[in-house]
């Protein structure tokens, strides 16, 4: 071994610093970087620099894996020499302070003076004379080891010089493309340090077991935290889970610990860190399926005794190799992936990368043509994974390369505008989809004929836009054609005739005409489960199309059957956290609801916001709108006490993340006064109904933005709501009610809001006619109601008003001579 001082030359860019920590001993974190380190080492013909910082001083090991024996210092007595230095500056200073409560320049400063004075090259040794890979050891383990361990206070020196570890793993970046520290276990000093101060990437070391999940759960949320929260270290940290001494022979364990088994109290590490991933990083939603179906390092018994490294001897790389799987982490942790982009993700942006190197140093149609594909197959990846606007651009780059090398009419260009149109039909952009498709249609029509195959998926597309455009006959043409055609050339069977039997269906449902589209739908069920099975996914599709079917047309008993059936299978197919689980126990709990099944509709709500607070979070609007469900189910079941804890749980998040005046807010006040209301705690609910009424007014003088029509509409229907019912719900109606119901009439009137004016204008008429209205308020209200009436034109409302208003004061005359009487 090399023992003599280095001299290592800085990096032309600074590397990175990873922290491999786990919660407990015995996870294998060690001989995880070990190997992860010996391959980083290997790369670019061997080429890289690789430190390998052992910080686990209470049980250090690193050395034993490179036979690395001999006396020298490390890690501890790097700092207690800057310890030694922060204490003579100190003396330097006439007694005053070395640092600590200076400004983050001060302590930086102070921080690099320290690290300059000290020689840190000489604590390092390299370990392996073919590629260059050092180790910083623990310490120089004599026999003062352990005293001088006990000593040195890691919260005392960060006090002293909050900087000196972030600065000194920044000069250590300087010098190696990658400083692997492995860390001290547990909740400790050191473990901060390594976890919090030192890393830009943390690599989470467990074992599936309940202890060592949940200390690794509030590990990383406490760095993450610390990191967001503190001024100074305002800088990313990216976590890696790593799954450790994995079983291999016994599936249904592995399955049972990774996904999660709710009978046995198993919460599963994936749900764990697609939770604690989401939350930390502010995401809607991630899956980690991709990247823990290749990461997970596997027990073995070759490599169960000793320090041996497995990437040394183990070089065959197949399937079951750890050198397989460390290769397979690689992929993430230094190609600058998250772990929620998929293997298949990482692959298409490796290659388009590399095609775009190729293409700036030697242009040409056999680099560009597979650029093309590579972006339209992204593009319908992240379309898939509902990442819409990453897809939309890289199909939009896939078409302009394909029509520039192939021209207009080329297959691949047809191919790949017709997977642009699908996107932006997802999006809402018929217009841009529907010319898309008009063209792709007319061309293939053109050049392969009406009958061809690819023409008739032309047609299909189209009018699956047509029908979201509202041009329902159009659709249904079109969709007739091309089950014709399918029919007469494939047979009534065959999967793209059942295909267009469903989007028949479809636009039949949309038609109002539902016993058609029962009856299509019943057919392609029955052809379905004789072709694929009663289970299989497209099988259970047209089943819950049947149910949606059943349920519109009233067959609530035959709509619940048929989706219990569904929701079952899906339970036990894909799992209860599964987004189809999800949609179809919705979909259940609606139909429920609609028999009047209270009980059952309350558990199925339940059993949704258990599932959505776990894999959601408690602020994700899916669980906020099963919460408002389960809400409702409570209420009608008398259960007041607890629909109002839910509702107040649903506002509160609604006012913390959108504000107090947000549309989705205010509905949320508005649905928690109705229950204070039923609770006969009038005045609550009073004051939160003009906190409505308020914010509302709010919202309809706020200056115009995006969705403007929809926020507005959906102000005034609660402003609309709230005074029909304080109208309603008095003999007389308040003065101050009525003038806001009259003051809002008049708006819409100006606006020509004439279908809302119209609701409104039955519930004003109605408490204008009532006794005891004061004659002003009356005249100013029934003048707006004549005025909409003329403005409308409708004579016969106009004339009945005349006559409800004679009646009323001839009925007021009368009732005022019988109490002169």
């Amino acid at each position: 071994m090399e023992c003599q001082r280095l001299s290592l030359p800085p990096l032309s860019a600074p590397g990175e610093v990873v922290t491999f920590y786990s919660y407990k001993g015995g996870t294998g974190r060690t001989m995880a970087l070990s190997n992860i380190a010996v391959l980083l080492a290997r790369r670019e013909n061997a080429s890289v620099p690789v430190l390998m910082l052992d910080w686990d001083m209470e049980a250090p090991g690193l050395h034993h894996y490179f036979e690395q024996h001999e006396e020298r210092p490390g890690v501890l007595e790097f700092f207690e020499a800057c310890r030694q230095q922060l204490e003579r500056i100190s003396l330097e200073t006439a007694g005053g302070r070395a640092g600590g409560q200076g400004t983050g320049r001060e302590d930086a400063a102070l921080a690099q003076r320290v690290l300059d004075a000290i020689d840190w090259q000489q604590y390092v040794v390299r370990v392996d004379q073919g590629s260059p890979l050092y180790l910083m050891r623990a310490g120089r383990f004599d026999a003062s080891y352990s005293e001088r361990l006990a000593q040195m206070r890691w919260d005392q020196l960060f006090d002293t010089c909050p900087a000196l570890f972030r600065c000194f793993a920044d000069t250590l970046a300087q010098h190696f493309r990658y400083v692997l520290v492995d860390s001290r276990t547990g909740r400790t000093d050191s473990a901060g340090i390594c976890t919090t101060l030192l890393p830009k990437k943390l690599v989470v070391v467990f074992t599936p077991n309940r202890q060592s999940l949940e200390g690794v759960d509030a590990l990383v949320t406490r760095a993450i935290e610390y990191r967001r929260s503190h001024e100074d270290e305002q800088r990313p940290l990216l976590v890696y889970p790593l799954p450790s001494r994995i079983e291999m022979g016994d599936g249904a364990q592995r399955a049972e610990w990774r996904r999660g088994d709710a009978h046995k109290g198993i919460a599963g590490f994936q749900p764990m860190f697609e939770r604690l991933l989401r939350t930390s990083y502010g995401l809607p939603q991630i899956a980690l399926d991709s990247y823990f179906d290749e990461v997970q390092l596997q027990q073995t018994k070759t490599f169960a005794y000793g320090e041996q490294l497995a990437v040394r001897i183990d070089q065959g790389g197949d399937r079951f190799s750890l050198t397989r799987t460390f290769e397979a982490f690689l992929q993430w942790l230094t190609g600058g992936y998250f772990p929620w982009q998929s293997s298949r993700e990482i692959a298409l942006l490796g290659a388009i990368s590399e095609a775009r190197q190729a293409l700036l140093a030697e242009p040409g149609r056999a680099v560009a043509l597979p650029l093309a594909r590579d972006l339209a197959r992204l593009g319908e990846l992240y379309r898939k994974d509902g990442r819409s606007a990453q897809a939309l651009d890289a199909f939009r780059q896939s078409v302009e390369i394909r029509v520039r090398l192939l021209g207009e009419e080329h297959p691949d260009s047809l191919a790949c505008k017709s997977g642009m149109a699908r996107l932006l039909r997802q999006l809402g952009k018929f217009d841009e989809a529907r010319f898309l498709e008009e063209d792709v249609l007319d061309v293939r029509e053109r050049v392969l004929g009406g009958e061809h195959p690819d023409t008739l998926a032309a047609r299909a597309c189209l009018a699956q836009t047509l029908l979201q455009q509202g041009e329902l006959a159009a659709a249904l043409l079109l969709q007739d054609t091309v089950l014709v055609t399918y029919a007469r050339q494939l047979g009534g069977e065959h999967p793209l005739t059942l295909d267009a039997m469903d989007g028949r269906a479809a636009t039949l449902l949309r038609m109002g005409r539902l016993a058609q589209a029962q009856q299509v739908l019943a057919t392609v069920v029955a052809a379905r489960e004789r072709l694929f099975g009663a289970e299989h996914g497209d099988t259970l599709r047209s089943k819950l199309a049947l149910a949606q079917a059943l349920g519109r047309e009233g067959d609530l008993e035959g709509a619940r059957r048929l989706l219990a059936a569904v929701l079952q299978v899906q339970e036990r197919r894909l799992g209860s956290d599964h987004a189809a689980t999800l949609s179809t126990r919705d979909l259940l709990a609606d139909i429920v609801a609609g028999q009047g099944d209270w009980a059952g509709a309350r558990q199925l709500h339940e059993d949704q916001v258990a599932v959505r607070e776990r894999t959601r979070g408690l602020d994700h609007p899916e669980t906020l709108m099963s919460q408002r469900k389960l809400a409702e189910a409570l209420l009608r079941r008398g259960e007041l006490d607890a629909a109002r804890s839910v509702q107040e749980q649903v506002l509160e998040v609604h006012a913390r993340l959108l504000g107090e005046d947000h549309l989705d807010t205010l509905h949320s006040k508005t649905q928690l006064a109705g229950t204070l209301q039923q609770q006969g705690d009038s005045e609550a609910a009073r004051l939160l109904e003009d906190a409505v009424l308020s914010g509302s007014d709010r919202l309809l003088n706020a200056p115009v933005t995006g969705h403007a029509d929809s926020v507005l509409d959906g102000a005034r229907h609660l402003q609309e709501t709230i005074l029909a019912g304080r109208a309603s719900g008095h003999e007389g109606a308040e003065p101050d009610t009525l003038a806001s119901m009259i003051s809002m009439l008049q708006g819409m009137i100006e606006r020509e809001q004439y279908p809302q004016a119209g609701e409104l204008a039955e519930h004003l008429k109605s408490c204008l006619l009532r006794p005891g209205v004061p004659g002003k308020l009356r005249r100013r209200g029934m003048a707006q109601l004549k005025r909409m009436y003329k403005l409308q034109g409708d004579l016969n409302a106009l004339l009945a008003l005349q006559e409800d208003e004679v009646q009323a004061l001839e009925g007021a005359l009368s009732e005022a001579r019988i109490e002169q009487r």
